[in-house]
């Protein structure tokens, strides 16, 4: 796998086929996908309007990767003065953390982790990230309300009723019997693809 850098051009270059372009944004969803990879490809499906017959719309491809590398923007310099910080605690014999990391426990590519695909923010991805950043320096506790949109918390263990974000991060799997086809709509990006239930 290569680098969001790398992928990101790929996209914008559009001497390459359509088909190639939308395999480069695939990796860079990968590489930057704060839902987690399914419900990240479905907000760019629906946020850049990524349509099935990709010539219709070559710019939409562009929308979805800048979205992304808003998102890293936002990311970046908090995860490197966080390496920094544990490479100096590690040369002074510091083995545990004595911060904890600027991001939650599941690391900064499933930061808002969305169990649902379908069901996630629909405010731009470096907002929500950025808010669950604020919400987490500020001391909000996890336990207590969503740090992506505020909403407290009444059901542990369920994901907020309000953008879909779950506490739990990835052990939050969905379950659904319907969840391999309505994933295959996604990546299809057919019509009844489920736009309708995103979150307000």
């Amino acid at each position: 796998m290569t680098s969001f850098p790398a992928q990101a051009r790929r996209v914008h270059d559009s001497t390459r086929s359509p088909q190639r372009r939308l395999h480069a944004l695939r990796e860079c969803t990968l590489h930057c996908a704060p839902y987690g990879f399914r419900a990240t490809w479905h907000h760019l499906i629906v946020t850049a309007r990524i349509p099935r017959r990709l010539t219709d719309d070559l710019d939409a491809l562009v929308r979805a990767v800048d979205e992304l590398q808003a998102v890293r923007d936002v990311v970046l310099p908090r995860a490197q003065e966080y390496a920094a910080e544990r490479r100096r605690e590690k040369a002074t014999g510091r083995r545990i953390p004595q911060t904890s990391p600027p991001w939650n426990s599941w690391g900064w590519c499933q930061i808002a982790y969305c169990p649902e695909p379908e069901h996630h923010p629909t405010t731009p991805l470096a907002t929500v990230v950025q808010a669950v950043f604020d919400r987490h320096a500020a001391g909000v506790s996890v336990d207590t309300h969503c740090l992506a949109c505020g909403t407290e918390r009444r059901l542990p263990g369920r994901g907020c009723p309000v953008c879909g974000v779950h506490a739990d991060g990835p052990a939050a799997r969905h379950h659904g019997i319907l969840a391999a086809e309505r994933w295959q709509r996604i990546w299809h990006r057919e019509p009844d693809d489920g736009r309708a239930s995103l979150a307000p």
